[in-house]
């Protein structure tokens, strides 16, 4: 239908239309292996926005010729779901392919709506294919998300929107009649934010704004018609995404000005809180930590707070959680020591835990010995005792190096205190 917006009407139909993810669906990658394969487990699509992910999900249901369900967790609730269950299970005949369920959004969904999904998904009532821009670690219950597979989607890089473009204005019937000339593409590349609905909702702008058949496109017309349009492209994509970096960017770098700057331009774009308050808590571990522990608490109670006061009162609290998060004193030791701990386990595979340091709950451990020989550092003056904690193999690894703070030089003079050289 001509009347469509133009990104709906280059809706990918297969996998071999649809572009970008290669790491998921191209040739030999994993997802592509299962559809080809005919048998898809239960999964949620994490990425942002205009990568794909309801696309892909109409894809798959189509290659496997599955019953298709959608719900959107904006405006779906228990009832909802119960429902979709119920026809699902009376549509489903003896050795048919199982039904697909996209919900997308999923989460939106409270823990209550997540629940009502649980045995479906674990009795196979239903493939579940769930669509989220949050990391579903946060916002889906740990149950559903032991049952799903998480696939994460990528925003497309300029290889992608420029095949994306090509193929706009060569196939699509409307663009394909008039003679489009890409003399520039970054403001276009750049506007998008590796979004393809915004990128076709750009182009689309930008043709019909023009008259006559032979359109020219340059960075400065791009740039020229969405000032002049700003609801051309939505805070979902570049802004979403650029001015939480410079955000964060701001905070780790001790610039309180800048902070609270970027704080205001998602205040005023619409960004959700609960978006803005997670990631401050985020940025209390991963850029303060150690350096001042209090940060982690404030950060934590924020995120509280701004759930018991709710908005417009709750851009306060998180005002006064970036400003104290930007003068604070910054480590990332902690943030080093998990990664350098994880690469260790990687490498040396699941090392034995010493006899000493297990637990003895019954007589056989007790005869092998577990537990033999601990000491209780609570009988120790200091309430330390000077014992091997790590694997035999790895004695001689340092994982967590204090840094230059006042707080951690006080925590690497204790810990040297304690244990001499290791620590010195």
């Amino acid at each position: 239908m001509t009347n469509q917006p133009l990104a709906e009407r280059l809706r990918p139909k297969t996998l071999d239309e649809y572009i970008g993810q290669k790491h998921l669906v191209g040739e030999g990658a994993v997802l592509r292996r299962m559809i080809d394969a005919g048998r898809i487990p239960s999964f949620i699509l994490w990425g942002p926005p205009g990568v794909g992910k309801t696309t892909l999900a109409q894809i798959i249901a189509h290659k496997l010729e599955a019953p298709f369900y959608t719900l959107s967790a904006i405006s779906s609730g228990v009832k909802d779901v119960r429902e979709v269950i119920d026809k699902t299970k009376s549509n489903r005949f003896f050795n048919t392919t199982s039904p697909i369920l996209f919900i997308d959004e999923i989460h939106r969904f409270s823990k209550s709506q997540q629940d009502s999904l649980l045995n479906a998904v674990e009795t196979g009532v239903f493939t579940l294919i769930g669509a989220t821009t949050e990391n579903p670690s946060f916002e889906v219950i740990r149950p559903l998300l032991s049952r799903c597979q998480v696939y994460v989607l990528k925003s497309l890089d300029k290889n992608d929107l420029l095949e994306l473009l090509d193929h706009a204005i060569r196939n699509d019937q409307l663009l394909k009649e008039k003679e489009i000339v890409l003399k520039e593409t970054g403001a276009m590349l750049r506007y998008s934010g590796g979004d393809a609905r915004k990128l076709l909702n750009i182009l689309e702008l930008l043709v019909s704004s023009e008259e006559g058949k032979h359109i020219e496109i340059t960075d400065a017309k791009v740039v020229e018609r969405l000032q002049e349009n700003p609801a051309a492209y939505d805070k979902g994509g570049e802004i979403h995404y650029d001015i939480i970096s410079a955000f964060i960017k701001s905070i780790r770098g001790s610039d309180p000005d800048a902070a609270i700057y970027w704080l205001a331009r998602m205040v005023v774009g619409g960004e959700d809180p609960e978006f803005i308050a997670r990631r401050l808590v985020i940025s209390a571990a991963e850029d303060i930590g150690l350096a001042n522990p209090n940060a982690l608490l404030l950060a934590n109670a924020c995120f509280d707070a701004l759930r018991k006061i709710g908005w417009p009162e709750g851009r306060i609290v998180l005002a006064e959680t970036t400003v104290y998060l930007a003068c604070s004193a910054k480590s990332n030791s902690a943030y080093l020591s998990i990664d350098r701990a994880i690469d260790l386990v990687k490498q040396t595979g699941n090392l034995p835990v010493p006899l000493h340091l297990r637990n003895a709950p019954t007589q056989l451990m007790s005869d092998l010995n577990y537990g033999s020989d601990y000491k209780y550092a609570h009988d120790y003056p200091g309430h330390f005792a000077k014992q091997d904690y790590l694997p035999r193999e790895l004695l001689k690894e340092r994982l967590w190096k204090g840094q230059e703070s006042p707080a951690e030089k006080k925590l690497a003079e204790y810990m040297k205190a304690l244990w001499g050289e290791r620590y010195s």
